[in-house]
């Protein structure tokens, strides 16, 4: 086979193992197994048949994970945004910090009472178990919706623990084992700087993409989001350097561009939503590779890792952190939510990954416990998030797909653009635009409009009237931007029978609804 040919064949195996990764979501919404278990186990299970899988070596891993978590991170915090965070920003912070301390410290007290592993390595077990993931976090609660503060702040909380989960490893790496109390002050200083650098050149770097994002134009519509990509590795790069969290950097730098209006905004959320999809792949089909699953009954890993995962998800998580939420505003049933659903996953393999390749000692029985306690959160608590959210009294509904858009583009920034949102059983519920008072009586008259229906209008006659189809929102623009609509959309058209379907009696509403729907 020549060379041409044995490249083609990697491509064509790869295209393959994405292709079905991606349709292994629908088998795990019907399974009620979040999808990253799906890949974790699948890439573990194909190692242990054809060994030649498994020959990567660990620093290629940690080094594709990496990026693909910081992929994972930033679009994490575009996905949060400033005014959610905002929020809860006093509780994603508290949590993300403490608790990742706390965790830590007492899954290293569990390891060294319960199994005897000395101070030291019980001290390197616990800081990798100690953060949640966002990659898993993200793709459970992916086409979830839930009400109130506590989605806000498991999103945050599995962003923000990361970099200081990261952190601490990688100071008590470099102080080494023969490091005793007197290297406290060591650890928390390497540790503090690189949370301080990191948060600052998040800052600084989310401060600048913004104004990068909003006033320099780019001659093709497919050049914005890449843009954004770019700027978002060049922050994590340059906080690295600057020996910083970049991990932390391109969190805050997300979080900040995530409510900055700017062009191409949606095509640019859409296209990082579609990116970090694949580097979630990526990461867990990288990591399982490196897992040999018939190792795992020979170390007493198998044993040793569900011992902990059961103490830290019915024991460790809910008392210590359970402590720290007490400040916080939320209800029982929220609290215990949040409690439950602080899912491991990719971020503590990737932390197993650093003991491999700094030489610890007995590093691949660590390792070994490792992914026992991530395979369980994943697939045990993770799978019955929806089940928990039901019997707590958590508001949560899968938003359903909407595939089929209609929008307006316009050259300038519509300055006087609004976006309202209708809620069921809300006044505006149900009503003809026309027909609502601020329609007729301020000055933000609807001379342009592009009009999503409520949930009981009726959709146009053309249209499917599936339960996805309504959308509970209106953009709408005042009469003095008329001239910044496209010229193919008349002023004054007669009102098609779309009208007398509730679909609104605006003129250009209903030319608009004309074009997608001729006839109607």
């Amino acid at each position: 086979m020549s060379d041409v040919e044995h490249f083609a064949l990697l491509v064509l195996l790869v295209g393959v193992a994405i292709t079905a990764a991606v349709l292994s979501n629908r088998i795990s919404e019907r399974i009620q197994i979040p999808a990253p278990a799906i890949f974790l186990l699948a890439a573990a299970v194909a190692s242990d048949l054809v060994p030649s899988l498994g020959q990567l070596s660990v620093t290629t891993v940690q080094r594709v994970v990496s990026v693909a978590l910081a992929v994972i991170l930033f679009d994490g915090g575009m996905h949060i945004g400033w005014q959610r965070f905002r929020s809860a920003a006093g509780p994603v912070v508290w949590v993300g910090v403490a608790g990742t301390f706390v965790t830590a410290a007492a899954l290293a007290a569990l390891a060294h009472a319960l199994f005897d592993l000395d101070w030291w390595a019980a001290s390197l077990l616990g800081t990798a178990l100690a953060p949640t993931d966002p990659a898993v976090v993200f793709s459970v609660l992916g086409r979830r919706e839930v009400a109130g503060r506590s989605g806000t702040i498991l999103e945050g909380e599995s962003g923000a623990n990361d970099p200081v989960g990261i952190a601490l490893m990688a100071s008590l790496l470099a102080a080494g084992q023969s490091a005793g109390v007197d290297a406290a002050g060591s650890i928390a200083g390497a540790f503090l700087l690189q949370l301080a650098v990191g948060a600052a050149v998040g800052v600084a770097g989310g401060a600048l993409l913004v104004g990068f994002m909003r006033r320099v134009p780019l001659p093709s519509e497919g050049l914005y989001p890449l843009r954004v990509l770019a700027s978002a590795l060049v922050i994590y790069g340059a906080a690295t350097v600057a020996h910083g969290s970049g991990f932390l950097a391109v969190f805050i730098a997300g979080i900040l561009a995530g409510d900055a209006r700017a062009p191409y905004k949606g095509e640019i959320e859409r296209f990082h939503g579609a990116l970090a999809s694949l580097a979630e792949i990526v990461a867990f089909l990288v990591l399982g590779l490196t897992v040999g699953l018939h190792t795992l009954p020979d170390s007493d890993a198998l044993g040793i890792g569900l011992a902990l995962a059961v103490l830290l998800t019915f024991v460790v998580r809910p008392v210590l952190v359970g402590l720290l939420l007490l400040p916080v505003r939320l209800a029982w049933g929220e609290r215990l939510f949040v409690l439950w659903a602080g899912l491991k996953g990719a971020v503590p393999i990737l932390l197993g990954t650093f003991l491999l390749t700094a030489g610890v000692p007995d590093a691949s029985r660590l390792y070994a416990v490792i992914v026992v306690v991530v395979a369980f959160s994943v697939i045990v608590q993770g799978g019955l998030v929806p089940t928990v959210a039901a019997r707590l009294g958590v508001p949560m509904r899968t938003v359903e797909p909407e595939p089929w858009s209609l929008g307006v583009r316009f050259r300038n920034e519509p300055r006087g653009l609004h976006r309202h949102l209708v809620a069921a059983g809300s006044p505006a519920d149900g009503c003809r635009i026309g027909d609502w008072r601020w329609a007729r009586t301020s000055g933000s008259a609807l001379s342009s409009a592009t009009t999503s229906w409520s949930r009981s209008v009726a959709p146009p006659p053309c249209m499917p009237a599936t339960r996805s189809w309504p959308s509970p929102t209106l953009n709408a623009i005042p009469t003095s931007h008329r001239s910044s609509l496209p010229g193919q959309i008349p002023e004054k058209v007669t009102p098609h029978r779309a009208d007398r379907r509730h679909v609104g009696p605006d003129p250009v509403q209903a030319a608009v609804v004309d074009r997608i729907c001729p006839g109607v």
